[in-house]
């Protein structure tokens, strides 16, 4: 039997690139949060748009989209899977009949709710390795490096939102 080829060393310029890490990074939090969420059957897009909607009742879908930074087929497809659970509604915009406005419905804001400590879990999980300080500087320069970076994405963070009355 040929023995293999050790790869010990060889590969540690792709092992050291930021943008393999942070790809790795990401695997690691969706498998975390996706194992600890499971009783509420949330993904991390999900709880995204569940804690926006908690935290800015009546905004538009395009409003979300760009709040969330995701394109808006993608959060048109998201909504109609909370819709279908009962958790998110859709009304007609009292200034825009076009438009339709989001709210969470009392299922949706107990969720929002009730996936508070499981996220904080995960994420304490996932930063777990750091000292509080190395987590404090690890988070900003996360911040940094995607906020000036934003208009690169193709879904970039948009801030400005109009909140419907009601």
């Amino acid at each position: 039997m040929p023995k293999k080829p050790s790869t010990k060393g060889v590969l540690d310029d792709l092992y050291a690139r930021p943008g393999h890490l942070m790809r790795r990074c990401q695997q690691v939090h969706v498998a975390l949060f996706l194992r600890e969420l499971e009783p509420l059957e949330l993904t991390p897009i999900q709880y995204s748009i569940v804690f926006v909607l908690s935290k800015l009742d009546g905004i538009d879908q395009a409003a979300l989209a760009g709040l969330v930074a995701l394109d808006r087929s993608t959060v048109g497809n998201v909504l109609m899977r909370l819709e279908s659970r009962g958790l998110v509604k859709r009304e007609r915009s009292p200034d825009d009949g076009r438009s339709r406005v989001l709210r969470l419905t009392r299922k949706g804001k107990n969720l929002a709710r009730d996936a508070g400590d499981p996220v904080a879990r995960v994420q304490q999980r996932l930063l777990s390795p750091l000292s509080a300080k190395e987590r404090a500087a690890f988070v900003e320069s996360l911040r940094k490096i995607a906020d000036s970076h934003n208009e690169a994405s193709r879904a970039p963070v948009r801030h400005k939102v109009s909140l419907a009355a009601g």
